[in-house]
């Protein structure tokens, strides 16, 4: 189990700004900030970051194409990709564009400087396949009919002197890290995966490319005003930079240099070995620690292929919520995206599991029991002292059940079964409803014919709404790091505070004193009949 003592540096990657953002850059960045809102929620201190990699020779034969200046083009997108975090909700704490912020180039030179000092860092001539669209060299074997698997173009044959980082000198450092745990990847198969690769056998790797080749775009490397840095040693040093690196600054010194800490990088499955091998290998040399945790989310796939800009399938998250809302696709990409295998994209998917499951299910739950509780005014809407039926025991037992279930399947990794959890608390709670039939019970109290009759029956239906509207409660603080609008929406109805939902702690069944329900519009209108108007 996570540590809330502990403090948490969460890092998304940082995409590349050739072309717009897509929604595979959309589901890192709401696992991240769906994590960092439950770790919050436990007391956890945390510090949740993303920005963009500018400094890509991809980026630069982008503007090419466009005759703009490259600084202009990564400017342009930059911000697209900035603005995408409010329009899904998404709360970073920093963020970063590696060529015009200007804590970063010192960081970038500090890091090398160190690499060098440490000699590891040697010059000599290179011939290899590079392909620009994962910025890095490619083995004869990990081609496909000559083409890179991954972007599907022929890799370009680079003759160069390079600066090269010695990877081969930690061979051991990385196979002990990863024996030991000391470097964590999740899910395991991606562990195995990384400890094969080490196992075989690490080369040396270039960390730098001649001016000429990369457009003069990029950080210059010390003293060699002939070559420019590798985008992936710049890339990788904004997780320093945004703390602050190389100053010791409070934030650096809080989330990474503290023992223990928890330094945990969010990212895709195809730049696994730029975190989980070179990544480690570089902080190593240069005296700094190494991340603690390596979590890789599966792709968005579109009829089963992998959704990229350079593949010309990709699909608008701007548009998605525009369309459809924000808690609709929140929770489609959470709930029905495997968190860590790859998941096809679907809108009419988004459309069935927002209506079936948050409109039928939850929204509707919501919207019976708050009306209830309105037509009767009078009802004081707190825990009584009657004792509990067989069937009050089983609803209580739900909820203390979804939140262990929740708080475990974030711990594994695994937002998608999170929030299953919680629709298995919303599921008790409609059979719960089911049974004890409220709606009768109102009826009946208002139809009474003796004052003593009619107090007897109102007292059950308050037994039974206050037991409603805890379970939407409990519902409403376990959903407040997937779905924060709706949670919003659903304690404004039921009528308590807001600030519970910064609480993990509230959502123990019970702790609701007194509810007020409010009237209001169904929380999660019917998409399909919108889809149809």
């Amino acid at each position: 189990m996570n540590n809330p003592q502990i403090p948490l540096f969460l890092s998304t990657a940082i995409p590349y700004v050739n072309a717009a953002p897509h929604v595979g850059h959309a589901l890192e960045l709401l696992i991240g900030d769906a994590i960092s809102r439950h770790e919050r929620q436990r007391g956890r201190a945390v510090f949740f970051t993303g920005g963009t990699d500018d400094h890509s020779l991809k980026n630069a034969r982008a503007a090419e194409a466009l005759g703009v200046p490259t600084s202009e083009l990564v400017a342009r997108h930059g911000e697209t990709f900035r603005r995408l975090q409010p329009a899904l909700g998404v709360q970073l704490d920093d963020y970063l564009h590696t060529s015009r912020d200007p804590r970063h180039a010192p960081a970038v030179l500090a890091l090398w400087r160190r690499c060098a000092e440490a000699g590891d860092l040697y010059q000599r001539p290179y011939t290899g396949l590079y392909c620009v669209g994962c910025e890095a060299f490619l083995a004869p074997a990990d081609l496909v009919l000559g083409r890179c698997p991954a972007h599907r173009q022929p890799p370009e044959e680079v003759h160069e002197t390079n600066w090269f980082f010695r990877l081969s000198r930690y061979h051991g450092l990385l196979a002990d890290a990863l024996e030991t745990g000391s470097l964590q990847i999740e899910p395991r198969e991606r562990q195995r995966e990384v400890a094969s690769f080490v196992q075989g056998g690490l080369h040396d790797f270039s960390v730098s490319r001649s001016r000429a080749r990369a457009r003069a775009w990029g950080i210059a490397v010390p003293d060699d005003p002939s070559q420019v840095i590798y985008v992936w040693f710049d890339a990788l040093a904004n997780y320093l930079s945004l703390l602050g690196f190389p100053e010791r600054t409070p934030r650096l010194e809080r989330y990474y240099h503290a023992r223990p800490a928890a330094r945990e990088h969010l990212i895709g499955k195809d730049i696994l070995r730029f975190h989980a091998v070179y990544w480690p290998a570089i902080l190593h040399s240069a005296g700094l620690p190494l991340p603690s945790k390596v979590k890789v989310h599966g792709y968005v796939t579109l009829e089963g292929e992998k959704i990229g800009k350079s593949l010309g399938n990709a699909v608008d998250p701007f548009a998605l919520v525009e369309r459809f809302g924000r808690d609709a696709v929140r929770f489609y990409f959470l709930r029905h995206l495997h968190t860590t295998k790859d998941s096809d994209f679907r809108s009419e998917r988004l459309i069935e599991a927002h209506d079936s499951e948050l409109a039928g299910k939850l929204g509707n739950l919501l919207q019976r029991v708050t009306a209830l509780a309105l037509r009767h005014p009078t009802l004081a809407l707190r825990r009584g002292s009657a004792a509990p039926s067989d069937a009050d025991r089983e609803l209580e037992d739900a909820a203390t059940r979804a939140l262990s279930d929740v708080v475990q399947a974030v711990d594994d990794f695994a937002l998608h079964a999170a929030l299953s959890h919680v629709l298995e608390l919303v599921a008790a709670a409609n059979r719960y409803a089911d049974a004890q039939e409220p709606w009768t019970l109102s009826r009946r109290a208002n139809t009474a014919k003796t004052p003593d009759a009619a107090a007897d029956l109102s007292a059950q239906l308050a037994h039974v709404l206050w037991r409603l509207l805890e379970a939407l409660r409990v519902s409403a603080v376990l959903l407040a790091p997937f779905l924060p609008d709706a949670a919003r929406g659903i304690v404004e109805r039921i009528g308590v505070p807001e600030k519970q939902l910064g609480d993990l702690a509230c959502a123990r069944y019970g702790a609701g004193a007194r509810f007020t329900p409010r009237q209001g519009p169904p929380l999660f209108p019917r998409l399909a009949l919108k889809e149809r108007s």
